[in-house]
């Protein structure tokens, strides 16, 4: 985007919140491959609930579908779409990073325009839920994660259970060589591949043991329940509340999840939300398990808000096609971890704006 488009842009925000008594300035901002982000610096005396009930108005002015202004760690953000959104290539973004830490998902980019990461590892992490409606980008956020941890450990440091139900969303990923299974679709096969992990889970609390760090991935956690019922439930519920100590984790996606889908005991033990577009405020706070994300003002297509520990922080996804997963599967197959020459490069995807 041209600087000139950018200042236009930011003399209309200023122009519209001054016209409705809500006086701000913009500071600067960031350009990310699918929106701007805007500093805003409000005048004294302004109230926030205020400022955030006019992106509809601001929205107007610049001739966008929506506009989203939030809050985080004390600044204040107006994020516009760009009118040219860009992907964000796996492969390249990959080659970007000097190193990648063990068992950490490349997830794509954040709201400044830097690689996001998320440690499985992690104590506070252990297991995800992915949320969003269709269109939203879950399952291919889905297959990212796994691309990705595949990509950057060895068979040794982690494996994948995979259950697809619809057999079509994380089919792309059969041919991966840490695979423990062929990608489970039917009901008989989900119990199974369950059924296994809490034995294995149980022996490995008996053992002491936690490597090879296993990962269960689900891309329609709906569809697995309604097959499975309550086994299904039970299962999953054990897995989330026993399995990090034994180095498993569950990566599950679901288009709505709730209460009575999840169980209170399940939806405890995912601290980590992966939240795409919804349909509503509503649907947003459950998805989320907090309110005020505004997830139904995001674009789809991989837009994103991850939740931790009651913050948000946008990102936009990485993506790869179902050809370069399939060339990456065999690529592991035949030589183990990729070597960054085998990675295309990258342009640094993120630019920094000042507005004075």
């Amino acid at each position: 985007m041209r600087h000139s488009t950018l200042d236009l842009q930011a003399d209309r925000i200023e122009a519209v919140l001054a016209t409705h008594r809500t006086p701000a300035r913009v500071t600067g901002g960031v350009v990310t491959p699918r929106v701007v982000r805007f500093s805003l610096a409000p005048m004294p005396g302004v109230r926030l609930r205020r400022l955030a009930g006019l992106a509809e108005e601001v929205a107007l002015a610049l001739d966008v579908a929506a506009c989203r202004i939030a809050r985080e760690n004390g600044s204040l953000a107006l994020e516009v779409p760009r009118p040219d959104p860009q992907a964000v290539q796996l492969l390249s973004l990959s080659a970007r990073l000097a190193r990648i830490p063990p068992c950490a998902a490349l997830l794509g980019l954040d709201e400044q325009g830097a690689p996001l990461l998320l440690a499985l590892g992690s104590p506070d992490v252990a297991h995800v839920l992915v949320a969003g409606a269709t269109g939203s980008g879950k399952t291919v956020l889905l297959r990212t994660m796994v691309a990705s941890l595949a990509m950057h450990n060895h068979l040794g440091a982690i494996q994948f259970v995979l259950v697809d139900p619809k057999g079509r969303g994380l089919e792309p990923l059969a041919g991966l060589p840490h695979l423990l299974f062929p990608v489970a679709a039917r009901p008989e096969q989900v119990a199974h591949r369950l059924e296994w992990l809490v034995d294995e889970m149980l022996r490995r609390d008996r053992e002491g043991i936690s490597a090879p760090r296993l990962v269960l991935v689900i891309d329609e956690l709906a569809e697995a329940i309604a097959a499975g019922g309550g086994q299904v439930v039970e299962a999953l519920t054990r897995l989330t509340q026993r399995g990090r100590e034994a180095g498993i984790h569950v990566i599950a996606g679901t288009q709505k999840p709730s209460a009575s889908l999840l169980g209170p005991l399940m939806k405890a033990n995912f601290p980590v939300r992966l939240v795409g577009s919804v349909a509503s405020a509503e649907d947003a706070r459950v998805a989320a398990g907090l309110p005020g994300t505004q997830a139904e003002r995001l674009l789809g297509r991989g837009d994103f808000i991850l939740v931790y520990r009651g913050r948000c922080l946008r990102f936009q996804a990485a993506y790869a096609s179902p050809a370069e997963l399939a060339a990456l599967s065999a690529r592991l197959r035949e030589g183990g971890r990729t070597s960054r020459r085998w990675l295309a490069p990258q342009r640094t995807p993120a630019m920094q704006l000042a507005h004075t």
